[in-house]
C-alpha cells in the first residue's frame, strides 16, 4: 500500500461528518471535503458507503444519516472533511415494504449507485448478484467523487455551428475504431476518435452524433448466439449512470482519468471545427422490469423514477421495449434530466443531445401522452441549454408517434417519412415526385403548420438502426440470425433493393449500379434542405452483412473496416464532393420553405420540372423524374436539380438564364473523376436540353456566359 492510500485510508476514518447540505445532488467536492446528497422521498434509513480502494469487497466505513440531522424533506446529505477526487463512494438505503399499493422497491441488502455520479468503477459487478435478493456488496458497482474544475480547457466553448450549416455523423464510439484497420492507439477508446479528426475534417462533417456515451452494462449477456458466443450490449442503450461517461471508452478508467479523455476529445474535435452532439437515453434504464437488476434508482425511489402499472404498482409499465419506462415528468425526475444535460454543457461543453425514443419523455404520470410536457418544455426554455442542438427520435415503443407534433418549437426531429419516401423513390417506386418535392423543401407537410422551419426536419437515408447505406442497395431481406432471435428483430419493410443480386456480388454491372444508387441516395440528402444526417462508414460502403439490427454485434460486423475506406476511395469522394457543394450553395440549405421569392434575375426560389419544363407530373401515377430550378440568393449562382430515377436515360429540357449557361457539376451516372466536379472545373453544358441517364442524379450550375468552350 502506498503512502498516498495510507493517508486517504487515515482520511475516510477520520473526516468530520457534519449535516452538509440538500443541493446540489450528488458528491460535490468544495474547498474542505466532500458534500453528498441523494434524492428519496420515502426511504427510512439511508447509509453512505466509503472504500478505500475500488475493489474492496466491503466498506471501509459505512454513515448512518440521521433522519434527524442529515435529511431535508426528500433529500438525505451529508459533508465529510478531508475527501478528495478519487474517494469511493456508494449507498444502502432502506424504506417501507414493497406492496402493490406503494410501489417502493427498497432492499437494505443492495449497494447502490449515486444517480448523479460523475465517475462509476465497475471491476467487481457482477449483474446476477444484483438482481438476487442477497447482499453484492462484494459484487456491486461503486461511485466516485471527481474534481470537475481543474481541467484545462484553453478557452474552448460550444461552436453554436447554426442547424442549417450543420452537417452530421452518426458514429458509434467504439466501432468507429475497434478494428486492427484503424491503426489507433487504443481502439475503441474516447482518445482513438482525437486520431480519426483529420479524416472526418476532410470528410467534411460538422458535427459527430455519438452513440450513447453515459455508464452502461456491457458485461450484460442478453443471450447466446447461434455460434455458442454469448452477445452483449454493444450499443449502448442501458444507461445506469447518466453523468459518467462509459468506462469502456477509456483507455485508463480505473485511475479517475477518463473524464479527462472525454473532455479531451470534445476539446480537440472542436478544434477541428466539429461539434459534438450525445445520443441520450432517458427512456429507460438497465434495471429492466421487476425481474431486472437493482442498481440505483429502483433501489433509492423506484415508484417516483418509473412508470408503474396504477392496478399493481409492483409491475412496471413498458413503453421502450426494454422492461421499463422513466416517469420523466415527476418533479423530482424533471429535475434530474433537465440538471443532466446543463451538466454535459455546462462541464464538458457539448454541443447537444439526440433523445432515444423521446416521446416517452411526453408521457404522464399514468402513461398517457401529455399536450404540455413539464420535461421537454423545460429542457427547450432552459437557458443553459438555450444554444444546445436538441433532436427527438419522435415516437417510442409504446406506440406514440409524433413526428411533426413533437411537443414544442425548437426541437429538431428524425424524420422517419423523408428515410421512407426517399428509399422508394431511388428503388425506382412510381408516383412519388410530389412527395419527394416535399421532402427536398424541408417536409413542409410536417413542419410548417405551426411556424417550425426545415431545419426542424433531420434528414437522413441511414442510421445506426437499419441496414447501412450499402446494404440497402444489396440486400432486399435483413439477415439477422447472428442475433439469436430467429431473425424476427429489426424492421422487416426497409424499402432496399438489391440491384438484381441478393448480397455480395462479382457482377461489374450490379456493383457499378449499387455504386450509382449510394451515389444517388447521398446527392438526394444533401440536397434536401433540413439537416442531414450520415450513417458512419456509409461513404466507403461500410456493410454489416444485411443485419438490419446490430445492437449486440461487439464485431467485425459492426466495426468500421478502415481498409474498406481505402478501397472505396470513389465513394467516399463523392461524399466529400457533396458535403462541399452543400456549404458553398445556399439554396439547398436555406433554413426556410419555399415561399416564391425572386432573386435578381427574376426567378422564383424554386420552379418545378419534370422532363419538360414546368410539367412536373405531380399527378402522373407513373412519374419516377423530377427536376428544379433552384434560385441563387446573395451571390450564389442559380441551380438545376434533374432526378431521373427510371431506368432509362431521358432528355430533360433546361430553362434559359440570360447571360448564363449551364456547367455539370455532379452527375452519380458518370464514372469516379467526373462523377461530381470541383470549382473551376465544370464541365460546360451545350444546347438546352440535358440526358440524363436511367437511375442518376445531376446538379448543372448557371455560370456567367464568357463565350468559353470547356
Amino acid at each position: 500500500m502506498t503512502i498516498s492510500q495510507l493517508a486517504r485510508n487515515y482520511s475516510i476514518r477520520a473526516a468530520e461528518v457534519t449535516p452538509g447540505r440538500p443541493q446540489p445532488l450528488g458528491a460535490t467536492l468544495d474547498r474542505t471535503g466532500v458534500n453528498f446528497s441523494l434524492f428519496s422521498e420515502h426511504a427510512t434509513r439511508v447509509d453512505l458507503l466509503l472504500f478505500d480502494h475500488p475493489e474492496d469487497l466491503a466498506p471501509s466505513r459505512v454513515i448512518a444519516l440521521d433522519p434527524e440531522r442529515h435529511r431535508s424533506y426528500h433529500f438525505w446529505h451529508c459533508h465529510l472533511s478531508g475527501l478528495t477526487t478519487g474517494q469511493v463512494y456508494a449507498y444502502r438505503v432502506d424504506g417501507p415494504a414493497r406492496t402493490k399499493e406503494s410501489g417502493t422497491f427498497f432492499n437494505h441488502r443492495k449497494v447502490l449507485l449515486d444517480p448523479y455520479a460523475r465517475a462509476n468503477v465497475n471491476s467487481l459487478w457482477d449483474r446476477s448478484r444484483a438482481v438476487s435478493p442477497e447482499d453484492n456488496c462484494a459484487y456491486s458497482m461503486r461511485s466516485m467523487v471527481v474534481d470537475l474544475d481543474s481541467y484545462d480547457w484553453e478557452g474552448d466553448e460550444p461552436l453554436r455551428t447554426p442547424l442549417a450549416d450543420t452537417v452530421i455523423y452518426e458514429m458509434h464510439v467504439a466501432g468507429l475504431t475497434a478494428s486492427h484497420t484503424a491503426g489507433v492507439t487504443h481502439p475503441g477508446t474516447f482518445s482513438a476518435v482525437v486520431e480519426k479528426i483529420p479524416y472526418l475534417k476532410q470528410l467534411g462533417v460538422t458535427a459527430v452524433e455519438l452513440l450513447p456515451v453515459f455508464d452502461f452494462d456491457e458485461r450484460q449477456v442478453l443471450r447466446v448466439g447461434p455460434k455458442g458466443t454469448p452477445l452483449h450490449n454493444y450499443w449502448g442503450y442501458d444507461t445506469f449512470g447518466f453523468f459518467a461517461p462509459h468506462t469502456g471508452y477509456c483507455s485508463d478508467p480505473c485511475e479517475c482519468t477518463h473524464i479527462t479523455e472525454f473532455r479531451d476529445m470534445v476539446k480537440a474535435l472542436h478544434r477541428a471545427g466539429i461539434e459534438v452532439i450525445l445520443d441520450v437515453v432517458f427512456n429507460h434504464t438497465s434495471e429492466g422490469n421487476e425481474h431486472g437488476p437493482t442498481i440505483s434508482m429502483r433501489g433509492q425511489a423506484n415508484e417516483v423514477y418509473y412508470h408503474l402499472w396504477p392496478q399493481d404498482r409492483r409491475h412496471y409499465m413498458d413503453f421502450t421495449g426494454c422492461g421499463n419506462a422513466i416517469n420523466a415528468n415527476h418533479p423530482a425526475v424533471a429535475k434530474f434530466i433537465i440538471e443532466c444535460l446543463e451538466y454535459w454543457v455546462t462541464k464538458h461543453h457539448v454541443d447537444g443531445f439526440r433523445f432515444d425514443l423521446a416521446s416517452e419523455l411526453s408521457r404522464g404520470p399514468e402513461g398517457y401522452e401529455m399536450d404540455v410536457p413539464p420535461v421537454l418544455w423545460g429542457i427547450e426554455l432552459s437557458g443553459i441549454l438555450s444554444e444546445s442542438k436538441i433532436i427527438a427520435e419522435p415516437w417510442d415503443g409504446g406506440g406514440l408517434y409524433q413526428v411533426g407534433r413533437f411537443p414544442g418549437k425548437r426541437w429538431a426531429q428524425w424524420n422517419g417519412p423523408y428515410r421512407d419516401d426517399v428509399r422508394r423513390f431511388v428503388r425506382g417506386d412510381a408516383g412519388l415526385v410530389g412527395t419527394i418535392a416535399t421532402r427536398l423543401g424541408g417536409s413542409r407537410d410536417l413542419f410548417g403548420k405551426d411556424g417550425e422551419l426545415p431545419t426542424n426536419s433531420v434528414n437522413f437515408v441511414t442510421c445506426h438502426d437499419g441496414f447501412t447505406l450499402n446494404d440497402l442497395v444489396s440486400y432486399s431481406e435483413k439477415r439477422n440470425l447472428a442475433n439469436g432471435e430467429s431473425n424476427a428483430d429489426g424492421a422487416n419493410e426497409n424499402f432496399s433493393w438489391n440491384c438484381g443480386v441478393e448480397g455480395p456480388s462479382d457482377a461489374e454491372d450490379v456493383e457499378r449500379l449499387r455504386v450509382r444508387q449510394i451515389k444517388n441516395h447521398a446527392a438526394v440528402l444533401l440536397l434536401s434542405r433540413g439537416v442531414p444526417m450520415i450513417l458512419a462508414g456509409d461513404e466507403f460502403r461500410n456493410s454489416q452483412g444485411g443485419n438490419n439490427n446490430a445492437y449486440c454485434q461487439n464485431n467485425p460486423t459492426s466495426w468500421l473496416d478502415w481498409e474498406q475506406a481505402e478501397k472505396e476511395s470513389e465513394v467516399r469522394q463523392f461524399f466529400e464532393g457533396m458535403i462541399a457543394l452543400r456549404k458553398r450553395f445556399g439554396a439547398v440549405r436555406e433554413a426556410r420553405f419555399f415561399s416564391g421569392r425572386t432573386n435578381t434575375r427574376g426567378l422564383p426560389d424554386v420552379t418545378w420540372h419534370g422532363t419538360r419544363l414546368e410539367q412536373p407530373g405531380w399527378e402522373d401515377p407513373q412519374a419516377r423524374v423530377l427536376a428544379c430550378t433552384l434560385a441563387g440568393f446573395e451571390g450564389d449562382p442559380d441551380l438545376h436539380v434533374i432526378l431521373n430515377m427510371f431506368h432509362l436515360g431521358l432528355d430533360f429540357e433546361l430553362p434559359s438564364i440570360r447571360g448564363h449557361r449551364w456547367a455539370r457539376l455532379v452527375d452519380t451516372a458518370r464514372p469516379a473523376g467526373e462523377d461530381i466536379l470541383p470549382p473551376g472545373a465544370e464541365a460546360r453544358v451545350h444546347g438546352q436540353t440535358f440526358h440524363a441517364q436511367g437511375r442518376s442524379v445531376v446538379v448543372l450550375a448557371a455560370l456567367p456566359d464568357d463565350g468559353g468552350n470547356q
